[in-house]
């Protein structure tokens, strides 16, 4: 799926799959740690720091492991992953793009307001 088409797909479901109060909170917490370690390891991969580079990857394996966790919360289980390269296009733009997107249009609040769970 090109990516723009897999931007307004994510977005356009993104709702759905974010209505439990404690996946909301997970996410809150652990996107920022995500984005973090998303940074940490470009830079560090940059300046050759093999084990700055492997701390990035912890803290972001653990990040999307907890929102993972916090997703089997959710009334709707996401989509499936067709494949590595489908895993992986989601899963960055699901935390560099559409998740903050969530946040700063006030659909977060919104979802977290009206959760009852």
């Amino acid at each position: 799926m090109p990516l723009k088409e897999l931007i307004e797909w994510q977005w356009k479901g993104y709702s759905t799959f974010h209505q439990s109060k404690k996946n909301l909170l997970i996410h809150i917490i652990f996107v920022p740690c995500f984005i973090a370690g998303f940074a940490s390891f470009v830079f560090s991969l940059l300046s050759l720091d093999l084990i700055a580079v492997l701390m990035s990857v912890f803290l972001m394996a653990v990040s999307f492991g907890l929102q993972g966790l916090g997703h089997s919360k959710e009334a709707n289980p996401a989509e499936p992953f067709t494949s590595f390269k489908n895993a992986m296009s989601r899963i960055l733009l699901e935390q560099l793009y559409t998740f903050p997107k969530f946040v700063v249009t006030g659909n977060w609040y919104r979802a977290f307001v009206a959760s009852k769970h």
